[in-house]
């Protein structure tokens, strides 16, 4: 049987909270007993009674959402499209966002490096994107830290060497990738681009990497998961909720996924810093975070999105917790956000499969140290740590050769974040580019190098000159000695 057309004269009628209905993609769908209880809050809901709510539901939720959730007697029929009169287009609350054009984006042969995806974006990609996406904490100190640091750090490259054949491949807990390299998670990957974590899940997949799916995707993981087709693996980044239970619903979820392979806890964001580009950009409505549908909003210190999506972020998680989540999960637990060769020695005696040298992308404290100077502490204070768990950093990194000289220090894998994002805006296609634009620099600077085999020069801090960065480390007990000069204060 036909579903019946419901016009605008008939859709405006029902523009109360009593009786609720809205217009999401083409179908009309009452929505009076489901508001209340809707998790990004009511108001949300009531602002689009008896209008088209379209555009912002598809920024924040897959399509599917809505007709898994709501009961066939709550789907009300087809909207009638020719009865659209430009008296009801006019009264339409104007979208809380701005979308960039797409025929404003750059080609993307026109994107040479990962920068360029982020300066594109800048200049067609929405404010409050934008500010999301690009934001850090105060005074941005972390976030400049974390890429200037990259770049005081020089090789020493060997020459007459054969590099005709270079072999960037690894493994990343168990996973075999074409090149040492995953996509940060990001949360609401839809403000960056329509096919969100679609494209991120898809791009990662066919490019040999892995992308890492955030609590706060704007996806459920099974989407994101079975947007490849295949089963190519997925590691997750965990934020504990503040309600143990979610969590634990949230691990079950994941059991079910036999593509996800490992689970990143986030340690570095028990509370969600102060990002003033994102708050000076008001959320003008709640979101609702797929995982767990925390209700989000708006308060006197501002609506950013980061705010609103991490409201329900547990801030007593501390190490004695990696032993509930083991009862919870069997998958291999990584420790996200080590700032110091201390928590990493740590997370080591309490036996993580891994740790996440990161400052959440100078998103977390401000004047924390760039996630470079820590790679350093590590390997000065406790390199041990290198061989008895797999070390991963991500912050600031934009170029293969970064990838290259993370690895030299003794890193097993690099996060890319912002521009995996940025480049969402082009969709699937886009996040292959990003990726392809790594592998190829990251294959010049073996050659250069003389390189042939990452996997072989893991640890092996003789390709790399530190001397600048070293007088930046922390002094310990034994800075002075011969492990400081024999680690850092030769690399001239």
């Amino acid at each position: 049987m036909p579903s019946p057309k419901i016009s605008v004269a008939e859709l405006s009628k029902h523009a109360t909270p009593e009786d609720c209905w809205v217009l999401v993609n083409g179908k009309v769908y009452d929505l009076s007993n489901f508001a209340p209880n809707h998790p990004g809050g009511a108001d949300m809901v009531y602002a689009y009674a008896g209008k088209d709510g379209t555009a912002t539901y598809n920024q924040y939720h897959s399509a599917s959402l809505i007709e898994k959730t709501l009961p066939p007697a709550e789907i009300k029929g087809d909207f009638d499209e020719s009865t659209i009169t430009s008296t009801w287009l006019e009264a339409q609350k104007a979208e809380l966002t701005s979308h960039p054009d797409p025929n404003e984006k750059p080609p993307l042969d026109a994107i040479i490096n990962l920068d360029d995806f982020e300066k594109a974006f800048a200049a067609t990609g929405s404010k409050k994107a934008n500010a999301y996406i690009e934001g850090a904490s105060n005074d941005l100190l972390t976030l400049q830290a974390n890429k200037t640091h990259w770049r005081r750090l020089f090789f020493r490259p060997r020459v007459m060497r054969n590099v005709s054949v270079v072999d960037t491949s690894s493994t990343l807990l168990g996973v075999k990738v074409k090149m040492p390299v995953w996509i940060c998670p990001m949360g609401i990957a839809k403000t960056a681009g329509p096919e969100g974590e679609a494209a991120l899940a898809k791009g990662a997949a066919s490019s040999g990497i892995v992308h890492c799916v955030s609590t706060t995707a704007s996806m459920s993981v099974e989407e994101i998961v079975g947007a490849t087709g295949s089963d190519w693996p997925f590691f997750y980044q965990l934020y504990v909720d503040k309600q143990r239970h979610k969590t634990e619903a949230v691990l079950r979820q994941l059991a079910a996924l036999p593509q996800i392979k490992a689970l990143f806890v986030t340690a570095d964001l028990a509370v969600v810093s102060k990002r003033e580009a994102d708050e000076r950009v008001r959320v003008q409505a709640s979101v609702s975070v797929y995982a767990n549908g925390a209700k989000s909003g708006i308060d006197k210190k501002g609506g950013g999105l980061a705010r609103s999506t991490g409201s329900f972020i547990d801030w007593s998680l501390n190490w004695d917790d990696l032993a509930w989540l083991r009862r919870h999960t069997k998958l291999p637990i990584v420790v996200k956000g080590i700032q110091s060769a201390a928590d990493a020695k740590a997370a080591m005696e309490l036996g993580c499969a891994g740790i996440v040298v990161s400052n959440h992308g100078g998103r977390a404290l401000d004047g924390a140290p760039s996630t470079l100077l820590v790679l350093m502490e590590i390997r000065r204070d406790c390199p041990e740590v290198y061989d008895r768990l797999e070390v991963f950093v991500d912050g600031g990194v934009r170029r293969g050769s970064d990838i290259l000289k993370a690895v030299l220090l003794g890193a097993r894998g690099v996060g890319v974040g912002r521009p995996f994002q940025c480049s969402v805006a082009y969709d699937t296609e886009g996040v292959e580019h990003c990726a392809g634009i790594i592998q190829d620099e990251l294959e010049t600077a073996m050659r250069l190098c003389g390189i042939t085999d990452l996997d072989k020069v893991r640890g092996d801090m003789s390709w790399l000159n530190t001397s600048e960065l070293a007088p930046l480390l922390p002094r310990t007990s034994n800075a002075g000695g011969g492990l400081w000069r024999k680690l850092f204060g030769a690399r001239l």
